[in-house]
């Protein structure tokens, strides 16, 4: 199939081109600047976007520098092979793909990719944040690609909606802001999410936790404890939910709920619930707290919600202290104490409870509270596991079952440290005994 090309190649009649291209400078009489964009245009002229859509990328790719090569030679104009590739390449990304981005996302060293505007992108490698060498034509470009993201999950993003959180088809997570509140250029912040799954062990190998806190930790999702993952952004909080979500029992019924969808668990019985925002006459919007409540009544053994943000905190607390034991979900903390602090005002945000109303639900829920957090080697690792052991008058307990102690940098700027172990007898040991990981435990903590 031909979609497109010169003369009895064309898809498009050459009369509707006719019309399309009106009076066209030959591209020798542009301004230099200007020729590889006219260029483009004229090569988007000649194409059906619906035959376009039907072909495999590489035909189409194939179509198209073939049709860019016969445009330079009408035109005298000199473009080497590698030029009128790559010309055709952007071509094809932006007509199936999301344009000079698709570079970046078939990158597997990048791990965050932030566009402040046309010629200012920037990755994350390694943990270390560097320029990067694509560009996009201008500001309108930058917003076609976003609303193509934000269209394929059925969001908007335009000027009276100027914000939004999607995700792409591999499940990575995409904010957009437009203008007027992003001054100079629509901005999008990609958190690219990793092909390679990793497990407990892979994230030891990482260098993200010692051997005997992996199993600690294993040993906690198999025990069903009630666990918050507390860090900042771009810690590694979502990659360690992923990891510890492989421990779940593959006979339990587990629902998530998100914001964006982007946790891809392993087993075979998970319903994946997503938020919705409103439509243009303001109506039809489902929150994050509208799902948790739902949850409850899709008979759950577990329920992961991807991030608390809100008064869901109250409800997740209410699944915890109501059976629903084994629950997981994150926050964002800089310690395991500011942690408990964050959900707490949450709580009060959107209840009118006494304080320690609301701390003795947090001490019924909650069992531990681990801390993830990105150093200054860009290296992610687990930096203190506490458990909350109860209520004292008004003030929740707290002990550190592990913490990282730093202890020097190596010859590679790595950070280098270990893991400091209270050995109190844990709060939750019942339930340790009950699972008959009361002595894994024990040896695991030995071993932290």
């Amino acid at each position: 199939m031909k979609v497109f090309g010169k003369r009895d190649m064309l898809a498009i009649p050459p009369e509707t081109q006719s019309a399309q291209a009106g009076v066209a400078l030959p591209l020798l009489a542009e301004p230099p600047e200007r020729r590889q964009d006219s260029l483009r245009l004229r090569v988007l002229k000649q194409i059906d976007p619906v035959l376009a859509a039907e072909l495999p990328r590489h035909e189409l790719r194939r179509q198209t520098e073939t049709i860019i090569h016969e445009i330079a030679n009408e035109d005298r104009l000199e473009l080497s092979a590698r030029e009128q590739a790559r010309l055709a390449e952007e071509l094809v990304n932006d007509m199936t793909g999301f344009g000079p981005l698709e570079a970046l996302l078939a990158d597997d060293s990048v791990a965050d990719i932030m566009v402040n505007g046309p010629n200012s992108i920037f990755v994350e490698r390694r943990g270390r944040l560097e320029r990067a060498d694509i560009r996009f034509r201008d500001a309108d470009h930058i917003a076609t690609i976003a609303k193509k993201i934000a269209g394929r999950i059925g969001r908007r993003i335009d000027e009276s909606s100027p914000m939004v959180d999607a995700r792409l088809p591999d499940g990575s997570r995409v904010n957009v802001v437009f203008p007027p509140l992003a001054l100079d250029s629509p901005c999008m912040s990609i958190r690219k999410f990793a092909r390679r799954r990793l497990d407990l062990d892979g994230l030891v190998r990482n260098g993200a936790m010692s051997p005997g806190i992996a199993r600690l930790l294993g040993i906690a999702a198999r025990s069903r404890l009630n666990i918050v993952i507390s860090g900042g952004t771009g810690s590694g909080k979502t990659t360690l939910l992923n990891a510890m979500s492989q421990l779940i029992d593959h006979g339990e019924r587990v629902i998530t709920v998100e914001d964006a969808a982007e946790l891809q668990l392993q087993q075979p019985h998970v319903v994946r619930l997503e938020t919705r925002p409103e439509n243009l006459e303001g109506q039809g919007q489902v929150t994050q707290r509208d799902l948790v409540r739902n949850a409850l009544r899709m008979r759950p053994d577990r329920i992961i919600i991807g991030e608390v943000r809100g008064a869901e905190a109250f409800d997740m607390l209410q699944a915890m202290n109501t059976g629903h034991d084994g629950s997981i979900s994150t926050i964002h903390a800089n310690t395991t104490r500011d942690a408990l602090t964050r959900i707490e005002n949450m709580v009060m945000m959107g209840f009118n409870l006494p304080v320690r109303a609301i701390r003795t639900q947090i001490v019924g829920a909650l069992d531990l509270i681990i801390q993830v957090q990105r150093m200054r080697d860009g290296g992610r690792r687990i930096t203190q596991v506490s458990e909350v052991c109860g209520l004292e008058e008004d003030v929740v307990t707290m002990n550190d079952i592990a913490r990282f102690e730093f202890d020097r940098e190596d010859s590679q700027g790595r950070i280098q440290g270990r893991y400091v172990s209270s050995g109190a007898r844990p709060s939750f040991l019942g339930r340790l005994e009950y699972f008959g990981l009361d002595r894994a435990w024990t040896a695991a903590l030995q071993e932290a």
